[in-house]
């Protein structure tokens, strides 16, 4: 069996941070198990061990040294391929295509589509929703070219400029004890039952159960994959949820209480591309985004 191009991603992952648990949440976006487990498979197929692990540290053996150049050559040869090949692609087809995993709304899309009209004549945009067990709204396995998501993304593959910054709010079912407040303060939220992304999204499931405010771990009562799941689970008080300000506008709904939470840091949407993807499509894209980017959304507007 052939080793395949990820094995050698996460290989490098933990090569690099000598550290599984680091290479897991703040890389990869996967959980431990799951990455020990792939290094293991990986270890069977060359048949030699590439780490020596102990409870507290963990090193290359000499095969891993061996591997570790190639592993990266090989990476950074697939990507270039990847490029060259996406942009012969694109440029015959002229369409740029666009993940997304809410509503990307904020009045961004007309303004960028006038922007490319404008600098790319003849060159169209395609949107692909992806759900969110996938962080990079689906730059990681290629199925789109550019993404306009929320930070944060796995930091060693992807580049990216932030289009806007919004306050955290949150959605309430009906009749909630909380929802005749003006503004939520955020310790108030604490031992709330939350509605989560999926275990995959990793830190960026973190950052909407607002992990690094909190003493203890939330309370989880299920996981979501799309924003219509999301709110349907509110609805049915399952829970309640964080989201950006402008995302409580554009999906206002009567059977669920949108209010500002105070406490916590501000989300971060941005457009995200594949790091080292030099194409002129791309280029224009993210400029026009940023260009075009609505005034941040203030908190109890």
């Amino acid at each position: 069996m052939d080793v395949h191009l990820r094995d050698l991603r996460y290989f490098v992952a933990v090569a690099e941070e000598l550290s599984f648990t680091r290479a897991a949440t703040e890389r990869l976006f996967i959980s431990q198990p799951a990455l020990s487990k792939q290094i293991h498979r990986l270890e069977l197929e060359l048949r030699t061990p590439l780490f020596v692990r102990d409870r507290r540290s963990v090193a290359l053996t000499p095969a891993g040294s061996a591997l570790l150049p190639h592993a990266r050559r090989l990476i950074e040869e697939w990507e270039q391929a990847r490029n060259t090949v996406a942009d012969a692609a694109s440029a015959q087809e002229a369409v740029l295509t666009v993940g997304f995993q809410t509503s990307i709304g904020r009045g961004l899309i007309p303004a960028v589509r006038a922007t490319m009209a404008r600098l790319l004549p003849g060159w169209r945009l395609r949107f692909r929703q992806v759900a969110w067990s996938d962080p990079t709204a689906g730059l990681a396995n290629g199925g789109v070219d550019v993404a306009v998501a929320w930070l944060p993304v796995p930091e060693d593959a992807f580049a990216w400029k932030v289009i806007t910054r919004e306050d955290r709010w949150v959605a309430l079912p009906p009749g909630h004890r909380l929802a005749a407040l003006r503004v939520v303060p955020f310790a108030d939220l604490v031992d709330e039952p939350f509605i989560a992304l999926p275990p995959e999204a990793g830190a960026l499931r973190g950052f909407w159960l607002a992990e690094d405010h909190r003493a203890t771990p939330p309370r989880v009562t299920a996981a979501v994959e799309t924003a219509d799941e999301t709110f349907e689970a509110v609805a049915s008080g399952l829970g309640v949820v964080l989201l950006a300000a402008g995302n409580a506008e554009i999906h206002r709904r009567d059977d669920i209480v949108y209010r500002p939470v105070s406490g916590l840091s501000p989300g971060e949407l941005a457009v995200v591309w594949r790091a080292g993807d030099y194409r002129e499509a791309v280029r224009v894209f993210a400029e026009a985004c940023c260009l075009c980017a609505a005034p941040a959304t203030p908190a109890g507007s």
